[in-house]
């Protein structure tokens, strides 16, 4: 979908008569794309760089493949007109076929279909509300069979990765006693940080469709709430998979509801499980920055890279941070006060 983005853009036409490259601003000068969208664009191209559909030096310069050479609407024998036919029917098949199925796979893929509409496009709303003419988050409110769906998968994913957590990095819980788990769901992740380390008195913050009709089971505690507004306070606030929903002003707004949760703590911390960019593998690299593409066409929020992060606990009030790799894309990022 990057690439059907980048074909709807114009993107390897705009390259070719560049010269045969092209900086970022050199295509924000020709290319259709609304003023308050041109600081999204970097990301779709440092994928597309990545994937092989373009190449790019380190002064940030892009320069076509054998690849894209081939999406150039000047060039004798293009195979421009086929892609697009291609990318076009393939997507419309999809929808078809999920069509009926009201899952976040499906949401997500017609969002996807909207990218280059949404560079052109200078309004406000993301890809997602611009498929389905609300946000997310409103869609989950409204959609039972979606949110069921959503949080089904959270709750696989928190198992999964508080099994690894735990196992890799346990001395990151051994001396907590009490932790609020924000934005956690059902309680799965807070469940496997209890049944690990029972002396931690675990409590779950989530909005109220969330946790509402959770079962009390006397060892984690669900309630309803809003992080933005307030956070429990707690010798440790554990955020899963919750930041790289949101954009950098609201991160630090959370952030700073964390701080003031843990600030009167011995020892008080906040434990981050999300992506840093930057992986040395190219493959998981690959992976992380295709998930940076999901969130800015579901969210407003993004995947960040250790400069990214940095700036963002500065700015909501924390002095020091510690990174730790768990499995794959995904990083536990240990932030003090």
């Amino acid at each position: 979908m990057a690439l059907k983005c980048a074909i709807d853009l114009g993107i390897p036409s705009a390259i070719h008569r560049n010269g045969g490259s092209a900086s970022l601003p050199d295509l924000l000068a020709t290319l259709p794309i609304a003023e308050n969208k041109r600081p999204f664009l970097h990301r779709p191209m440092r994928f597309l760089t990545v994937s092989g559909i373009f190449t790019s030096a380190d002064d940030g310069v892009y320069q076509l493949t054998r690849v894209s050479r081939l999406l150039v609407d000047s060039i004798p024998l293009n195979l421009l007109p086929f892609a697009r036919g291609a990318v076009n029917e393939n997507s419309r098949k999809m929808s078809e076929t999920s069509g009926n199925f009201h899952t976040v796979f499906t949401r997500n893929f017609r969002s996807f279909l909207c990218l280059g509409e949404w560079f052109r496009d200078g309004g406000d709303t993301t890809p997602f509300a611009m498929a389905h003419g609300m946000d997310v988050w409103g869609a989950m409110s409204l959609d039972r069979a979606l949110a069921t769906g959503f949080s089904a998968s959270m709750a696989a994913n928190s198992k999964f990765l508080a099994e690894i957590a735990i196992r890799r990095h346990a001395e990151a819980f051994m001396n907590v006693s009490s932790l609020v788990n924000v934005g956690g769901g059902d309680g799965s992740m807070a469940r496997a940080i209890v049944k690990a380390f029972p002396h931690i008195k675990c409590l779950v913050l989530d909005l109220p469709h969330v946790v509402r009709g959770i079962p009390a089971d006397g060892f984690v505690e669900c309630v309803a709430g809003d992080m933005m507004d307030f956070v429990p306070p707690a010798n440790v606030v554990l955020l899963k998979l919750v930041l790289h929903d949101w954009s950098d002003e609201d991160c630090v707004r959370i952030l700073s509801r964390c701080r003031e949760a843990i600030s009167n703590r011995e020892g008080g911390k906040v434990i981050i499980i999300d992506t840093v960019i930057g992986s040395q593998s190219q493959q998981i690299y690959e992976a992380q920055l295709f998930l940076d593409l999901c969130m800015m066409t579901v969210t407003t929020g993004k995947e960040r890279e250790e400069k990214e992060w940095h700036m963002i606990f500065l700015k909501a009030g924390f002095t020091q941070y510690k990174i730790l790799p768990i499995l794959g894309i995904k990083s536990l990022i240990e932030v003090y006060p």
